[in-house]
């Protein structure tokens, strides 16, 4: 399995030439556009995640030591 923001980006790509594909018609075409969202339903919420990540860090950048939120320390649940 890969899981690098690159390697979504392959397989948006890689979806849109299925989609693109002029000799899917009826039942299969059908199945490739269902496909299709459900695939862009998971990448959104890895892209999601991966601005929450980036915001996180620059937020972070400009905290000074010990005043991290305990939501965004590691091994802290909920100032748990």
């Amino acid at each position: 399995m890969k899981n690098s923001l690159s390697d979504l980006n392959n397989h948006l790509f890689a979806q849109m030439e299925r989609l693109s594909d002029e000799s899917l018609t009826g039942e299969k075409l059908q199945e490739e556009i269902h496909r299709a969202k459900a695939v862009t339903g998971v990448s959104s919420q890895i892209i999601s995640n991966a601005r929450l990540v980036l915001d996180a860090e620059d937020y972070s950048r400009g905290l000074k030591p010990g005043d991290t939120p305990d939501v965004l320390r590691v091994g802290k649940a909920n100032g748990a």
